[in-house]
């Protein structure tokens, strides 16, 4: 029987994936912070906060998969993936500078519009580059583990995104850097879109790749459009149908997105339910509170859950962390205390296994299950894949954005008053703790029967080494 190598990657090469991941994660992280300034300063109905979140991820899920087509069938001396990354850098950062150019004299309508527009754009950016960049990772190596440890060290720098945003919230409060937080965020978006462009390009410019300007792929003619556009439909319905696939992105959207329903309600529970609505008071507490959780993730999390993987299996481990993540999500309810902030950090190092370990076990299992499919399918679809599994992440994020407006007026959050209602604020903390716990909950009960282990990832691997052997000798 024919021994697998490994296919080990060197340092420097996931520590460049990595510094794309600390792009593709510093956006949404520092776009979560300035988020908050729509309605706590420039007075954004809580409708117009959702439909921001809404529909310009809903235009994003809908070009991933077509995206995912494109780079997954382009003929290029740079391989399939590389161009699409620098590319969609270069719109990404420029079109985030350009969206946060908002002034409250051009009232809030206007606003609301051109943020709108822009944030199509900002998008599309987006998917260009986030698609072929999540290929770029599960192609980097076909061992298990090695895959493992390239998501973990991505994820490592990727996590430093989410302990240097929430430090915006005292930049941007803070009198003595700017008299407000719009003006705040009109200038920093402009720092923050040109440094994550640079960051963001690293990939394209220092992983490597081969040539594919002789492979067997589809045309990307115009002519060929329409057949095109079925096919990308017709892939994303064959890989969907993949039963351990399907259990990977239903997990993944339960436990991320019930999280980012909530996640902005953080700071509105910290200043009105801690500090009786008082910003300033509330000082760095809420920007604590996010950057503990990335510390804990960074330093904590990640290496636990890839060291306890390579003991246990990824599924348990899987398992285990999101077990953890229901104590935090009950502590929090406990630990917020008017007159002692300092209590709810207890909970972050309990809290942050949910997400902080979700993405370096889902997106090595993901690599595992493309293999899968190409022992079924004999065609390799990183593009497809990473794209179905984001369009499920950012579909749902889309809804997360849409519940969390929903749930503040439901609940009678009111933008426009110094103090809140005590039932409003109980709501935001009910929704907080038991809104993640919920989704935390079905995507363990979702994920109990996984069946892609190290044994059967090692089994899939030798029959693909098998068959290329045999189409080489055929070939040749």
């Amino acid at each position: 029987m024919i021994k697998p190598h490994k296919n080990r990657v060197s340092f420097d090469q996931k520590v460049a994936f990595g510094i794309g991941m600390l792009a593709n994660q510093m956006f949404p992280a520092i776009l979560a912070i300035f988020m908050v300034v729509l309605v706590q300063d420039l007075g954004f109905p809580g409708w117009m906060w959702g439909v921001l979140f809404f529909l310009p991820r809903i235009f994003d899920a809908i070009t991933d998969p077509i995206m995912g087509f494109i780079s997954d069938n382009t003929k290029s001396r740079w391989g399939r993936r590389r161009q699409y990354v620098f590319v969609g850098a270069i719109i990404m950062g420029i079109s985030f500078a350009i969206m946060w150019q908002l002034y409250r004299e051009n009232g809030i309508n206007y606003n609301f519009t051109y943020f709108l527009i822009w944030s199509f754009v900002f998008y599309l950016g987006l998917t260009i580059f986030s698609v072929p960049y999540v290929a770029m990772g599960y192609e980097m190596s076909d061992d298990f583990h090695e895959r493992t440890d390239i998501m973990a060290v991505a994820q490592w720098i990727g996590q430093w995104a989410w302990v240097i945003a929430p430090w915006f919230w005292v930049i941007m409060y803070d009198k003595g850097w700017f008299d407000s937080a719009d003006i705040a965020t009109r200038e920093l978006a402009i720092w923050v879109g040109v440094v994550c462009m640079l960051f963001a390009m690293v990939p394209a410019i220092f992983i490597k790749s081969k040539s594919t300007l002789n492979e067997d792929y589809t045309p990307l003619t115009a002519k060929n459009i329409g057949r095109s556009l079925k096919k990308i439909f017709n892939s994303f319905k064959e890989a969907f149908q993949s039963k351990p696939f399907r259990k990977l992105c239903v997990a993944t959207f339960f436990v991320f997105n019930a999280f980012n329903t909530v996640a902005a309600f953080s700071f509105f529970i910290i200043v009105y339910h801690l500090f009786n609505g008082d910003a300033g008071d509330a000082g760095i507490w809420p920007t604590l509170f996010g950057s503990i959780g990335a510390l804990a993730t960074t330093f904590l999390v990640i290496p636990i859950i890839t060291k306890v993987s390579k003991m246990i299996g990824k599924k348990k481990t899987f398992m285990i962390s999101q077990g953890i993540s229901l104590i935090g999500y009950i502590m929090l309810w406990f630990l917020f205390i008017p007159g002692k902030p300092y209590m709810f950090i207890f909970a972050l190092p309990f809290f942050s296994f949910g997400i902080g370990s979700l993405f370096t076990l889902m997106m090595s299992m993901t690599a595992d299950v493309i293999d899968l499919d190409e022992l079924k399918t004999g065609k390799r679809r990183e593009g497809i894949f990473g794209a179905i599994y984001w369009w499920m992440v950012k579909f749902g994020f889309a809804i997360a954005g849409l519940l969390s407006g929903a749930i503040m007026s439901m609940v009678g959050f009111d933008p426009d008053v110094a103090i809140q209602t005590n039932s409003a604020i109980t709501g935001l903390r009910v929704f907080y703790s038991g809104l993640p716990i919920a989704g935390t909950l079905i995507a363990m009960l979702v994920m109990r029967n996984y069946s892609v282990t190290e044994e059967r990832a090692e089994e899939i691997k030798l029959q693909l080494i098998e068959r290329r052997e045999e189409l080489t000798l055929i070939t040749t």
